[in-house]
């Protein structure tokens, strides 16, 4: 069994047949999207090393960078401990963000959790 086919068999969908896919810069490890994928949008990227994934307003799949040109080539695929979450390790060409951000997570302020001194 290759290692793709592997992988594909401990992917775990939930009920709507789809896993999260979090996209991370390969040489900054900064965390660049989050989006989904169904198990063809999975396996279109382990064939294809394109980031593929399934928009789920549109019911369809899509690929990074297809109408944009802010493209991410996929380096490696990895499950989670569970097999539910897509870690993705790209090569991200331009923003990765709709928004022209280069992270979906670059505006987002941060929240410290309170800390209990009690």
């Amino acid at each position: 069994m290759s290692e793709q086919s592997e992988l594909m068999g401990r992917a775990r969908f939930d009920d709507n047949g789809l896993i999260p896919a979090v996209a991370q810069d390969h040489e900054s490890g900064q965390v660049l999207m989050l989006a989904w994928m169904d198990s063809e949008a999975l396996k279109h990227t382990l064939d294809t090393g394109q980031a593929t994934y399934f928009s789920r307003s549109r019911q369809q799949q899509w690929i990074k960078g297809e109408t944009s040109g802010n493209t991410q080539r996929v380096l490696a695929v990895r499950l989670d401990c569970d097999g539910d979450t897509v870690l993705l390790s790209v090569d991200q060409k331009g923003p990765a963000c709709h928004t022209g951000q280069r992270s979906c997570f670059d505006n987002a302020p941060a929240v410290v959790p309170h800390e209990d001194r009690s």
